[in-house]
């Protein structure tokens, strides 16, 4: 199976392409600079690196969320567009998984984070059991604050593993003492080639209906609900 992995979750941009469980290649940067603009030339020049023509694609791996609201439209509509297009399928992943997945010699519970603002975060729980990663808890978006005090009644270890996890380092600590530990630094990027590693063993979804896991509204699309609850109720009273 010929695999293209893509990952534009957050800040960091990252693709891989797969021939079964065997990385051919990968891209990985992190850089202040729109993937809109990035994406496809990269996708690309990756493709003629390693002298793969589109047409002999068979999946689609995708990120799907949490993270930057724009970087996941921009990484799944290119997936969905190149599953549709070409014919083949489309799988989408946790971005939160694919940072766990980093991590597979660890015998911790695995925490990966991203900041989503206001001392908020987009989390899991993760551990690798017997050579597969286990979700343990569901992703999620919350306070690190509530995160770190929900994980400490928790027996064990804990991971934190994501460029952002250094904003709440002092938090975890708090609630965790010494039963937190951050990743190596090698794994706190986004690996495009562990999301097709993961990717490979999922079930293909509906290219069509497949939509991003934001886990939180845009913050434009909250306020306007809290300011026209009255349309909320409407919309919801014809709905049922």
């Amino acid at each position: 199976m010929k695999v293209l992995a893509i990952d534009t979750s957050n800040q960091a941009m990252s693709i891989a392409v797969l021939d079964g469980e065997r990385i051919i290649g990968e891209m990985t940067t992190t850089i202040k600079r729109n993937h809109s603009e990035r994406l496809m030339p990269a996708i690309d020049e990756l493709m003629n690196d390693v002298q793969w023509k589109p047409s002999e694609l068979d999946r689609i791996v995708v990120a799907k969320g949490p993270g930057s609201y724009t970087g996941l439209r921009i990484g799944v509509t290119i997936a969905k567009t190149l599953a549709w297009t070409l014919g083949v399928e489309l799988v989408g992943i946790s971005s939160l998984k694919t940072l766990a997945g980093n991590c597979e010699s660890s015998t911790h519970y695995l925490v990966p984070l991203f900041d989503a603002r206001r001392k908020n975060i987009y989390t899991g729980l993760y551990q690798w059991q017997n050579g597969k990663l286990v979700q343990i808890e569901p992703d999620t978006h919350i306070s690190a604050e509530l995160w770190a005090e929900h994980l400490s009644k928790r027996e064990g270890t804990f991971e934190l593993i994501g460029e952002d996890r250094s904003l709440y380092t002092d938090t975890f600590e708090q609630h965790l003492t010494n039963r937190v530990f951050e990743a190596p630094l090698k794994d706190h990027l986004p690996k495009a080639g562990v999301l097709g590693l993961l990717g490979i063993k999922e079930e293909p979804v509906d290219a069509h209906m497949f939509t991003p896991d934001y886990l939180k509204l845009a913050e434009a699309e909250e306020n306007w609900r809290k300011e026209h609850p009255d349309q909320l109720e409407e919309a919801y009273v014809e709905k049922i």
